[in-house]
């Protein structure tokens, strides 16, 4: 487990990263959080952080939507990332979680007129769900956060509440995931995870427009699709029966990283096993996290 954080301006054994019960995003959720993976490769005995730039440049947008002045730029965010990962001297993959908060110790909902806060904190870290070769899924009935009530590209503590009725909803009812629908209707995303469709050798994934966060990995795979297997995404609306008829099916996002859906609804995605679409991004995208891929290690930051 972590043994340090970097907390209110220094790194400090994890046990004394303590907030008080009466801090501002404690009780009304102002905060926004970055989930960050690092994965060791045992060849060049090297832990790489995935994208890391990218990460911190979201974050600080994301800061900046909730009137949080994180007062640091995304190069000293990266430096104190990779100063955390040394002291934890990991040689396993690892997640990182820095988040940004409303530190202020009052009563009253807003965001003007409070006290930043940052901290951040790492731990191994494996598999977030665990049949990632496949998945069963089932459509929540709790519908996606739209932007004009909370602002869905952004990690906001607050609002994962979303992603948490939904995915304990499927969840309770014997499925591994959640897929969330816009208040239209389409398609958006997983409970925590941006999605991908197969139909007819088109790779097709809901546009920035449905609701969903503007993923890191998912960028990635559009891009890896593109430039090593010539596919192009097709970004658009996706109705809820295109599941059902899908030739495959699948997810990804840090966390999630690239996991395959064998049932949607009760109902199998395509011959009921991973596609071979989907197994061959799984696979190359693998490879690339980890630092194997000459043309993409510019990607990945090492911490020794």
């Amino acid at each position: 487990m972590a043994k340090y954080a970097y907390f209110e301006g220094k790194f400090v054994p994890i046990e004394e990263a303590k907030i008080s019960i009466m801090t501002h995003a404690f009780n009304y959720g102002t905060g926004v959080f970055e989930g960050i993976r690092a994965y060791w490769n045992e060849k060049d005995e090297q832990l790489y952080v995935f994208k890391l730039p990218e990460h911190f440049d979201r974050f600080r947008k994301s800061s900046s939507i909730v009137k949080i002045d994180l007062g640091l730029t995304t190069q000293e965010l990266c430096d104190l990332t990779c100063e955390l990962l040394k002291k934890e001297e990991f040689k396993a993959d690892a997640y990182v979680r820095p988040v940004a908060y409303k530190a202020s110790e009052v009563i009253g909902v807003r965001l003007h007129d409070l006290e930043d806060g940052f901290c951040m904190f790492a731990v191994p870290f494996g598999r977030y769900i665990e049949k990632e070769e496949g998945a069963r899924t089932a459509v929540s009935s709790w519908r996606r956060i739209d932007d004009n009530a909370a602002p869905a590209r952004c990690k906001i503590t607050g609002v994962y509440i979303n992603s948490a009725l939904s995915k304990t909803e499927v969840m309770e009812r014997g499925f591994d995931v959640a897929i969330v629908l816009t208040h239209e209707g389409h398609v958006s995303e997983g409970s925590a995870e941006n999605i991908f469709l197969v139909r007819d050798g088109e790779l097709i994934t809901p546009a920035a427009s449905e609701n969903i966060l503007e993923g890191i990995t998912r960028k990635t795979i559009m891009e890896l699709a593109r430039a090593e297997f010539g596919l192009d995404t097709t970004e658009r609306q996706i109705d809820r029966s295109e599941l059902y008829i899908a030739d495959e099916v699948f997810f990804c996002g840090t966390g999630v990283q690239v996991a395959a859906v064998i049932e949607v609804d009760g109902r199998p995605v395509g011959d009921g096993k991973i596609g071979p679409i989907a197994e061959k991004i799984r696979n190359l995208y693998f490879d690339v996290v980890k630092g194997k891929v000459k043309k993409y290690k510019h990607w990945c930051t090492p911490v020794y």
